[in-house]
């Protein structure tokens, strides 16, 4: 199990698209991948759970992927997260 602490710095923050995009990413793991904020903790994989959320740009996450390729899932989220890019 991996887990890391994130900052959302996409300019505007995880709403309808960026959720989208966030989840595919997620989806293109095999492990299990979860999104902590505050009491909150929903499937990374799920975009109704992580719309759910309502982040914000600015705001921090904790993420957590268990599986077979959970650092480079941890990465990618990473990634995806500092630039808004999926590729």
């Amino acid at each position: 199990m991996v887990t890391k602490n994130m900052t959302i710095e996409i300019k505007t923050g995880l709403e309808a698209r960026p959720v989208a995009l966030f989840v595919q990413v997620a989806s293109q793991f095999e492990s299990s991948i979860y999104v902590e904020v505050g009491t909150k903790k929903v499937n990374a994989k799920s975009i109704m759970g992580m719309m759910t959320l309502g982040l914000a740009a600015g705001e921090e996450v904790h993420v957590i992927a268990d599986g077979n390729d959970e650092t480079e899932a941890i990465e990618k989220i990473e990634e995806y997260l500092s630039c808004g890019s999926s590729n």
